[in-house]
């Protein structure tokens, strides 16, 4: 017989490094679908190609990007907690992957006037992205031990990001030799979309070859309900834990914050600050280099600092860039927020993440980062929508308008400071009610 293998520092029994590896290669495998879809270069196409720069093309893709975070609200809790019952999240994650390589991949059908066809690949994409998040993330609790969730969930974070640069330069490699050839942007973005689809689907391959799947098969709790019924049976659940609670609702606050900042920073940087489109490029390298520096360095205190406080002080950081972006009337100015933006973003997002694995009742972490996807997508909805009324209230104001979307920061803080991780881990670790 063989050994058992010997334990590892900060992970629990049983699991090894090549595990951990493996999970966090997700991170680096989807990121680069957010990095070069969401954020460099199908929105910009899809804007000024697919809609022909029409009045109404960036509510069109706002509006797409809406539905998609919709169906997620509606569905990541009860997609959670039937993995829960079924022991299936391994099995969800793969539909989910090969959901959103398939569609990104189909997103290279679209060219001018083919509106249609890039809102349901967009829909369908995001979703499947927004889905396999929430349930790759909900492997952390049984990978790290309580005393290594943030550094864990920083190794994940922190190389997310670099497989995000990885898609971003080989899309950006490929369209540099595409437009060397004369060709348009109808050519080469939709190959980069199919590079973006080959890199996703290879990166992910060693989280189904080596990821276990621990969680046990359990009779589902309402296996002939509706599944409006499971749903409210899993808020019912959440509503048991105070501190989850106001931690979700902090949640909703500070993330609307940041994602006001990674939907609109480009935007923001061209009106406000005039910069080029080379300019926004390097910003995105800029931003994705510091968070994955911010990711992996605070993942190493987090867990010493302490959860609470490790996000408060992520959460004071985003209120000093902000107060930054808006006064500054010159590039070096931005250049240093956007440095502080991505060291937050990193350490921000995977302190989160690590809060979310320590609340967590056992037996039911695919339910509750099923309502963790929910409040971040419903603060992708919020942040976004608060910045773009602004604008338009106020006739065009990108200063005022990143000035009253990162109140959401402050709002954050305030409703943190009632969060007892403590209190709430031993909430978790409690027989349920029912």
């Amino acid at each position: 017989m063989s050994a058992e293998p010997k334990p590892v520092a900060g992970l629990n029994p049983g699991v090894r490094r090549r595990e951990v590896w493996a999970w966090a290669m997700y991170d680096f495998a989807n990121s680069g679908y957010t990095t070069v879809v969401i954020t460099a270069i199908f929105n910009a196409y899809f804007v000024a190609v697919v809609a022909g720069g029409a009045p109404w093309a960036t509510f069109a893709w706002t509006g797409a990007l809406a539905v998609s975070y919709a169906l997620i609200l509606l569905t990541a809790p009860l997609l959670g907690a039937w993995a829960d019952a079924h022991g299936a999240k391994k099995r969800l994650l793969a539909m989910t992957t090969i959901g959103c390589v398939l569609a990104t991949a189909g997103l290279a059908l679209t060219g001018p006037g083919s509106l249609a066809v890039a809102i349901i690949f967009l829909v369908i994409s995001n979703f499947c992205f927004g889905s396999g998040e929430n349930l790759i993330a909900a492997f952390l609790p049984e990978l790290a031990r309580e005393d290594s969730l943030g550094k864990v969930s920083g190794w994940g974070w922190s190389l997310g990001y670099i497989g995000g640069l990885a898609s971003l330069g080989a899309c950006l490699g490929y369209i540099g030799w595409a437009q060397a050839q004369g060709q348009t942007a109808a050519d080469f973005v939709p190959m980069a979309m199919l590079i973006t689809a080959a890199l996703f689907a290879v990166a992910a391959a060693p989280t189904f070859l080596f990821l276990r799947e621990r969680a046990a098969v359990a009779v589902p709790r309402a296996a002939s309900a509706t599944a409006w019924a499971r749903v409210h049976d899993t808020l019912r659940h959440a509503r048991q834990y105070r501190d989850m609670r106001r931690f979700m609702l902090c949640i909703v606050f500070y993330q609307a914050g940041i994602q006001a900042v990674i939907a609109l920073a480009a935007i923001y940087a061209e009106q406000a600050m005039g910069f080029t489109t080379t300019d926004t490029i390097k910003l995105i390298f800029l931003v994705n280099i510091t968070a994955a520096i911010g990711a992996f360095a605070f993942g190493q205190w987090q867990d010493r600092l302490g959860h609470v406080r490790a996000i408060a002080l992520t959460l004071v950081g985003w209120t000093v860039m902000i107060l930054l972006a808006w006064s500054a009337t010159k590039p070096p100015l931005f250049w240093l927020a956007a440095n502080i933006a991505g060291l937050c973003l990193g350490a921000s997002q995977s302190a989160g993440r690590a809060l979310i694995g320590y609340l967590a009742p056992a037996g039911r972490h695919g339910e509750f980062f099923g309502l963790w996807g929910l409040a971040v997508k419903l603060s992708s909805i919020l942040g976004p929508l608060t910045y773009g009324a602004v604008t338009w209230i106020s006739g065009g104001d990108h200063r005022l308008a990143i000035l009253i979307t990162g109140s959401y920061f402050v709002v954050g803080l305030f409703i943190l400071a009632g969060v007892d991780a403590e209190r709430g881990h031993r909430a978790a670790m409690e027989p349920s009610s029912d």
